[in-house]
Parts: C-alpha cells; structure tokens; sequence
C-alpha cells in the first residue's frame, strides 16, 4: 500500500468491530429510589456480582454512567486468560511463598468460573478453550518465561511449555520472536455478545440494569448509603464499586474517591482488518491461539471468532489518543509481525480503558463500609467475571471459603488523584526505550 493510498477502508469506524454483532442495548430504565445491593459499574465485574446476589436472593440494582457494558467489557481483545498475569508476577519477594502460592491459586480460579459460568447460563459468545501463545522478544525473555512455565502449569492445572524459535512457525506464522511459551489454561471469545449475555442472565435472575445514571458519590446514611447520582438520590443497604478502568470520568468526578486513587486507567487500542481468506488466518495463527507478547509495550492480537479478520492491539499512545491516530501505530506494530498484510485496510480502530493497581494484583475489599473490585491489569475477562462473584459472596456473608486476593494492602502513591495523564507518557517513553535495548542487544 503507497502512502497516497488509504490504510483505512472505505466504510472505516471508530466503534469496536464486536459491536457490529453486539452492541449494547439502550434501556429505557427508571432509577429506583431504594435496592438492597447498588453496584456502581456495569461490566463484567458489576454484572457477575448482581446475577450471584440474585442468586443468593438479595436485592440488586446495577448502574452505569453509559450503556450496561459499554465500557472495557465490550472493546476488549476477548482474550480468556486464566490469571497467568499475576501466576507469572514476582509474587514471593513480596507476599512470601505461602501467600504468593494462594495468590496465584485464587486468580488462576477464575478460568475455570468463567467457563462454568458460560456454561451454566447457556450465554454464547463464541467461546473456545484455544490455549495462547506468548512469544518472547528476546532470548532473555524466552528464558524468564522457560523458568516459570512448570509453575504455570502446576498453578493453573493445564499443560504449559516452551517452543524455541525454530518451532516457533507451528503457534505463529511469523519469524519476528525468539520462541515462546504454549498455555492451555486460556481462551477466546466476543466480549460484545458475553457482556450481552451476563446482563441477560442477571436481568433474567432479576436484577435491575440502570443505564445512563452517573454515581457521583455514596453517602453514609445511618446503617445504609445514600448514592448520589445525576439523576437524583438513591438508598441502599449495601453498595459494591466495580468500575475499574472508568472510576474517575474525565472531569474528576468519581463515585469512590478512595478507590479512584488507587486506579491507573490506561488505554488500550484496538484494530480489525478488513476480511481475510481462511487460509490466511490458519497461516499467521496455527491453531487459532491467542497471543501476547513479552514487550514492556505489549502486543496482544488474534484471529476474529469467524476466521476472517486480524483483531490487533496494544499500547499505541500513553496519553488520550482519538483511535485513528493511534491506528497507523498499530497498524506499523502489525506488519512488523506479519509484513505479508502491507496491503490490507484497516476497517475499524477503537479504544477502551483498562484498569493497572499500583502493585499488579487485583482486589476485593470494603472501605468505609465500601464494597470494591477492581484493577484486572488488563486481563479482566475472566478476572472481572470472577472478581466480581467474589465480592457477591462477601457481601451475602456466604464466603465460606476466604479469597486469597480480598483485603490485601491496596497501595497508592503520594498525591495521586486517579489521573494518570501526566506521567503515563514518560513511563511509556521509558518502556519504549528500554524495549529498544533489549531488542538491539539480543
């Protein structure tokens, strides 16, 4: 493709690709003026835990500030990962091997929840046990991830191994990485339809979705809350906060401050190519794996549910970017992988938020008489889902068992407002930086 020619098509959009089959509903809904539970945040996390309170008989209201999952939930790359983040993370120099073992146990459940949960409220969303493949951009990656991959499998209960880079062609067409590690404990499916499909089970369940109504704040109000919203007050018994990437909107306002500070919102971009011949996909992903790699500024990209179009993300810019400018960037990462894709156009590019904490771990707690879940750290499909039943159970009193992840020491930093915009872009410089030194000395 010259540079005189468009990398966009014709019919190019700045809305997510999974909208074109899911987008979400609009409803014609009615604040309540009281609910036994109000979860502020209708992603996966805030829908998970109304249809488990449901469940468990409690009363649930479920409020977003846009349209129930219009958020993360729907523009995410729907990539299934089964807590191979925080399995992977340095987790015993902090926590110490016991607590780092019950850490990893208790987010590597979360795969087999969302599989289960699926399942059980027959929700279809393309859903496949795929496996991923994590190429490394360095032979020293290659060994970091060598080292940690019998953990992995010991952790999540699945196969997981290494393929050096001579075999590397059998998981990717590609020749760009130095091998990587095969993970089974991961999956694929279409975020667009499984938020569709979680917000039907909980409405099915009887929970009330409530779009349009922005939490501004939450009150105590003697032995209940008073949530305070842009289209008036509301009460309730118990409150739970699953905002994640959008706890604060782009005026400062937030429902939990507390929390907020403790979020870094990052944006992600994402990119459809036009359609592909089946072939073309089977070539440049080989048993239709996920993959991610090991660069400080990621790529994250896959086949399309269908088998006919690239979905590519990553890092494109650090700071708000609108997605068309943040696609030629993409687009660049792309072709350095595949350079075969030099004369495809891009039809849609879009963004989302994603949610980091402080110290890479999620959580669920209670602060102020505040219920939380949050800070997926950008794997938040199965993460959230769980996540929230987490917190569900917590707030029924019936978490019988502990969850290795709730009340954990939830860090900030001095002065942080929930901001990030203002040193995002040089810690990404930096990631950029560093990413070109490992590359060059390899």
């Amino acid at each position: 493709m010259t540079d005189a020619q468009s990398i966009f098509a014709p019919d190019f959009k700045t809305t997510p690709w999974w909208w074109e089959a899911a987008e979400p509903p609009r409803r014609d809904s009615v604040l309540p003026d009281h609910a036994g539970v109000v979860v502020v945040g209708g992603g996966y996390a805030g829908l998970s835990a109304a249809l488990t309170l449901r469940r468990l008989g409690h009363d649930v209201a479920v409020l977003d500030a846009e349209r129930i999952g219009w958020g993360a939930s729907s523009r995410n790359g729907g990539m299934v990962s089964g807590g191979l983040k925080v399995a992977s993370g340095p987790l015993e120099k902090s926590h110490g091997a016991e607590r780092a073992r019950a850490i990893a146990l208790a987010a590597a459940a979360s795969f087999p929840f969302i599989e289960e949960t699926i399942s059980r409220e027959g929700i279809t969303c393309d859903y496949v046990r795929c496996g991923r493949f994590v190429p490394a951009w360095t032979p020293k990656h290659y060994q970091a991830l060598a080292s940690r991959a019998e953990s992995i499998a010991e952790i999540t209960g699945l196969p997981t191994r290494m393929l050096p880079r001579d075999r590397q062609r059998e998981a990717l067409g590609s020749d760009h990485y130095h091998g990587g590690m095969l993970a089974d404990a991961s999956g694929s499916l279409h975020p667009g339809k499984y938020a569709r499909g979680l917000a039907d089970a909980a409405e099915r369940a009887g929970a009330r979705l409530v779009d349009g109504v922005r939490a501004n704040g939450i009150r105590r109000d003697g032995s209940s809350f008073r949530i305070v919203t842009d289209r008036g007050q509301m009460r309730a018994d118990a409150v739970l906060v699953a905002t994640n990437g959008y706890s604060r909107d782009k005026h400062g306002n937030t429902a939990m401050p507390w929390l907020a500070r403790r979020m870094i919102p990052v944006g992600s971009y994402i990119i459809a190519t036009e359609e592909l011949p089946h072939y073309a996909i089977d070539k440049f992903f080989p048993g239709r794996r996920m993959i991610s790699d090991t660069r400080r500024v990621l790529n994250y990209f896959r086949p399309s549910p269908y088998g006919n179009r690239i979905l590519w993300g990553g890092r494109a810019s650090f700071g708000p970017t609108e997605p068309e400018k943040a696609a030629p960037a993409l687009r660049r990462m792309m072709l350095a992988v595949f350079p075969e894709l030099k004369e495809v156009q891009i039809t849609h590019a879009w963004t989302g938020n994603v949610a980091f904490t402080f110290d890479f771990l999620p959580h669920i707690g209670v602060q102020d008489g505040i219920h939380y879940a949050a800070g997926c750290q950008g794997s938040g499909v199965a993460m959230a889902t769980w996540l929230g039943h987490r917190a569900a159970l917590k707030i029924a009193g019936a978490d019988n068992e502990g969850f290795a992840l709730d009340g954990l020491t939830f860090p900030t930093v001095p002065l942080y407002n929930g901001n990030p915009n203002w040193f995002l872009p040089l810690i990404g410089g930096w990631y950029r930086l560093r990413d070109h030194i490992d590359r060059a000395a390899a």
